[in-house]
C-alpha cells in the first residue's frame, strides 16, 4: 500500500480482526485488498459529487408574492424562464409561478396541450381559471427547494422525481441564495 495516512497497517489489521471477536474467514492480505478496492471506491465516488453551491445560478429573477400576474409574466418573459421563485417581503421561498400558472390565470388548465392553446385562441370557452390578478393567487405552493450543499445527482431527482425545471436553492432561514435548472446540471456533467 502507499504510505500515506489513508494506509492500514499489518498490525491495524489484525487488531480489527480481534476486535471483532467472531470468526472471519479471511486472510490478511484479501482484506488488504478488500480494502484498497473500497478505498478508491469511495474516493471516486466522493471525487464526483458537485455540490448545487458549485453550479447554481447566482443571480436568480424572482417575483414578490403581492406582484401583478402581468408583472411576473413581463418577468418570464424578459428572462427568458419559464418559471420563477416567489418570495416574502424577507426573500423566503414561499411558491413558484411558472408559464403554466399564467396560463391557467388566463384560462388555460395546467397540463395544456398546442390544441388546448389554439381552442382558448380561438373563442372556446376556459376550463379552469386560477382566481386573482396577484402572483399569491395563481402561485404553486409549496415551493420545492434545494440547499446548497445538496450533491447535484439529488437535485436531479428531486426535479425528475416532481417533474420540474429548476429549484430554488435556499439558505438555513429559507432565503433564496441561487436556483439550478436542468440545465445547470447538464452543464456540471458535460464539464467532467
Amino acid at each position: 500500500m502507499d504510505n500515506n495516512q489513508n494506509d492500514i497497517s499489518g498490525e491495524d489489521l489484525r487488531a480489527a480482526l480481534r476486535e471483532v471477536k467472531t470468526y472471519v474467514d479471511i486472510t490478511e492480505e484479501d482484506l488488504k485488498k478488500i480494502y484498497e478496492i473500497a478505498l478508491r471506491h469511495a474516493k471516486e465516488r466522493l471525487a464526483l459529487k458537485i455540490p448545487v453551491k458549485d453550479v447554481m445560478t447566482l443571480a436568480v429573477i424572482a417575483v414578490k408574492e403581492d406582484s401583478d400576474i402581468n408583472e411576473a409574466a413581463r418577468l418570464l418573459s424578459e428572462g427568458n424562464v419559464s418559471g420563477l421563485p416567489v418570495v416574502d417581503n424577507e426573500n423566503s421561498v414561499i411558491g413558484v409561478i411558472t408559464e403554466a400558472d399564467i396560463l391557467s390565470a388566463a384560462g388555460m388548465e395546467k397540463g395544456y396541450t398546442f390544441k388546448d392553446i389554439l381552442r382558448h385562441i380561438l373563442g372556446e370557452p376556459p376550463r379552469k381559471k386560477k382566481k386573482g390578478d396577484k402572483v399569491r393567487g395563481i402561485m404553486t405552493t409549496p415551493a420545492i427547494t434545494t440547499k446548497p450543499e445538496t450533491d447535484i445527482r439529488e437535485a436531479a431527482g428531486i426535479l425528475d422525481e416532481n417533474r420540474i425545471k429548476r429549484l430554488p436553492v435556499v439558505d438555513a432561514e429559507k432565503r433564496l441564495i441561487g436556483i439550478i435548472s436542468r440545465a445547470d446540471i447538464v452543464r456540471a456533467f458535460n464539464k467532467k
